[in-house]
C-alpha cells in the first residue's frame, strides 16, 4: 500500500512539474490568457485524478477536455478572427507594429567605415575602423581603435573609440598589448549576432552601428514617435497617424506603413461577402457548386449502392460473397491513394482514360482545364469512393426486412420491380434518410478530394480573390487563407463561420429525423 501511495504522489508531483514548465513557457511567450486557461485546466486535471471525491469525473474528463481543446476552442477562435482584419499585412498587435516601425533606421550617406577585427586571446577582441578617404582619394582621417571587449549576442554594448595614426599592427592606444591576429571574413560570420549589438562612439561624437559584414555606418531612426501617438518621418517630416478602422499608420495621402496591426472590424467581412459584388459573385458560385456537388454525390452513391445491394441480396445469384468482397475493396483502400491514382488515370496526355477514349473515338477530353469536365471527373471519382459505404448500409437494411412480405407479394403475383417499389424502397428509405443527410454534410466539406484531384481549378478569371470552378466552400476558404498573396485570415474565418452554421443546421435536421424515426420504431 505504501508503495502505491508513493507512486501516486510521485505521479502527481511529476504532473505538477510538467504543468509548471508548460505554464512558464506559455507565459514567457506573452500568451497570458492561454496561460490562465492552461492553469485552470491543469489544476482541474490534477484534482480530478488525485482526489477520491472526483468519482465519475475521472472518466468524463478526457472526453470533455478533448471537446474543449479540439472543438470549442477552435470554433471560438475562428469566430473571433472573423471579426478582425487578421491577415499577412496585419499579423501583429498595435504595440509590436509601432515598435518595429520605430526600430527602422536610415543610413547616413558617406558615413561608412570599413573595419577589421583582431583576436587578443582568451576570447577578447579589438575592433579597428580603417581610415576613410577624402574627396581627393587620400586618407580622410586616422584609424579608430576600440578597447578589448567580448561579444554578447543578447545585450547591447557601447564602445568608445580612440584615434590611432600607426599602421594598426603594433598600435597600443588604450591598451598596452598590440593588435592581435586579424580575423578572416569566414571567422567574422559566426560573430555577426554579437557585432550587431555593438554601438561605436567616435571622438567626434558620432554613433556607428554594423551596416554590412565589412562596414560600420552612422544611422538614425526613420520615424519618431510624437506626443499624440503619430509617427513623423525624419526625412520628409510627414506624419503617419494610427487608423483604427484599417489597422495601419496612414499618411495624409493615404499611404500605409508596413507592417499593419490587428483591429476589430465588426461585420465588415460578412458585409463584403454578401454586399460587395466582387466577393458575392464568386462566393455564390462556389456555394451553388458545393450544394450541387454534395447532392449529386449523395444521390449517385445511394442509387448505385442500393442497386448493388438489391442484386447481392438476390438469392439465385451465385458467389454473392465474392462479389460483395470485390465491390467493397474501393472502400478498404485509403481515399487519398485512390484519388491520386484517378488523377493519373485522367491525365490528359498520358492517362489511361484518354488513351482508351482516343483509341475508340479519337478524342482526348481536357479533364483538368474544362470546368464541366473537371466537375464530371470529381463526381465520377467520388462515386467510386462512396458507393461501397452505401452498398453496405442498404444491404443491412434490406436484410432486416421480413421475408414474409416478399412471400405475400409473390402470392399476389408481384414482380421484382413491384417488390422494390412497394416494399424494399419504402422500408429502407426512412432509416436511410439521416445517413444520407450525414453523407451530404460530409461531402459539403470534402476538402481532401478537391485538394488532391483538381486543387479547385480551373480558376475563375474574373474574381479579385482566388476562386476555382471546382472549389467548394472549404477549399475556397483555404485558398483565401493560405494561397492568396494577402493571406486574409479574417475573411477566411468569416466564411468558415458561415460553413459552420450551414453544417450545424444540416446536423440539427439529421438529429430531428433520427429522433422521429426512433419514436416511430418504438
Amino acid at each position: 500500500m505504501k508503495t502505491r501511495a508513493w507512486l501516486r504522489h510521485g505521479l502527481q508531483l511529476g504532473g505538477a512539474l510538467l504543468l509548471l514548465l508548460a505554464l512558464t513557457g506559455v507565459y514567457a511567450s506573452g500568451q497570458t490568457l492561454l496561460a490562465a486557461v492552461l492553469l485552470a485546466a491543469g489544476v482541474l486535471a490534477l484534482w480530478t485524478y488525485s482526489s477520491p471525491r472526483s468519482g465519475a469525473l475521472r472518466y468524463l474528463f478526457p472526453g470533455v477536455a478533448a471537446a474543449l481543446v479540439f472543438v470549442i476552442f477552435p470554433m471560438l477562435y475562428t469566430l473571433g478572427l472573423g471579426f478582425s482584419n487578421y491577415s499577412a499585412r496585419n499579423l501583429l498587435d498595435f504595440e509590436r507594429a509601432r515598435e518595429l516601425l520605430l526600430e527602422e533606421r536610415l543610413q547616413v550617406p558617406a558615413s561608412q567605415r570599413e573595419f577589421s577585427l583582431h583576436s587578443q586571446g582568451d576570447g577578447g577582441l579589438r575592433l579597428r575602423l580603417i581610415a576613410g578617404e577624402d574627396e581627393k582619394g587620400g586618407e580622410g582621417g586616422p584609424s579608430l581603435l576600440s578597447p578589448v571587449f567580448r561579444l554578447d549576442s543578447v545585450s547591447a554594448q557601447d564602445l568608445t573609440l580612440s584615434e590611432s595614426h600607426s599602421d594598426g599592427v603594433n598600435d597600443s592606444v588604450n591598451d598596452s598589448a598590440p593588435l592581435g591576429r586579424e580575423l578572416s571574413m569566414a571567422e567574422r560570420v559566426p560573430l555577426l549576432p554579437g557585432l550587431r549589438q555593438l554601438s561605436l562612439l567616435t571622438p567626434q561624437g558620432q554613433r556607428l552601428s554594423l551596416s554590412s559584414l565589412r562596414e560600420f555606418a552612422q544611422s538614425r531612426p526613420l520615424f519618431e514617435l510624437q506626443a499624440d501617438g503619430s509617427l513623423r518621418h525624419t526625412l520628409s517630416g510627414q506624419l503617419y497617424r494610427p487608423d483604427a478602422a484599417q489597422g495601419f499608420f496612414t499618411g495624409p495621402d493615404g499611404e500605409q506603413l508596413q507592417p499593419g496591426y490587428r483591429v476589430n472590424v465588426g461585420w465588415r467581412h460578412f458585409a463584403r461577402i454578401f454586399g460587395d459584388s466582387r466577393f458575392r459573385a464568386p462566393f455564390l458560385s462556389v456555394f451553388a457548386w458545393t450544394v450541387m456537388f454534395s447532392a449529386l454525390t449523395v444521390i449517385s452513391t445511394a442509387a448505385l449502392g442500393l442497386l448493388l445491394a438489391v442484386l447481392l441480396n438476390w438469392q439465385s445469384l451465385e458467389c454473392r460473397a465474392a462479389y460483395r468482397l470485390v465491390l467493397f475493396l474501393p472502400y478498404a483502400v485509403p481515399g487519398f491513394i485512390s484519388i491520386l491514382v484517378f488523377k493519373g488515370l485522367f491525365n490528359q496526355n498520358l492517362g489511361e482514360v484518354n488513351l482508351i477514349l482516343h483509341g475508340l473515338f479519337g478524342i482526348k477530353p481536357a479533364w483538368f482545364s474544362d470546368p464541366l469536365l473537371a466537375k464530371t471527373m470529381l463526381l465520377i471519382v467520388n462515386l467510386w469512393l462512396g458507393f461501397p459505404y452505401m452498398m453496405v448500409l442498404c444491404s443491412g437494411l434490406i436484410q432486416s426486412i421480413p421475408s414474409d412480405l416478399y412471400e405475400a407479394s409473390a402470392v399476389a403475383g408481384a414482380g421484382p420491380w413491384d417488390n422494390f417499389r412497394l416494399i424494399t424502397l419504402p422500408l429502407i428509405l426512412k432509416p436511410l434518410t439521416p445517413l444520407l443527410i450525414s453523407a451530404f454534410a460530409f461531402n459539403f466539406n470534402n476538402f481532401v478530394l478537391i485538394s488532391l484531384l483538381t486543387g479547385g481549378r480551373p480558376d475563375q478569371l474574373d474574381t479579385s480573390l482566388p476562386a476555382g470552378t471546382t472549389d467548394i466552400l472549404v477549399s475556397y476558404t483555404w485558398r483565401i487563407a493560405f494561397q492568396d498573396s494577402g493571406q486574409q485570415f479574417g475573411l477566411a474565418s468569416a466564411i468558415s463561420t458561415l460553413i459552420f452554421l450551414i453544417v450545424a443546421a444540416i446536423t440539427l435536421v439529421q438529429m430531428r429525423l433520427t429522433r422521429i424515426n426512433d419514436a416511430k420504431a418504438s
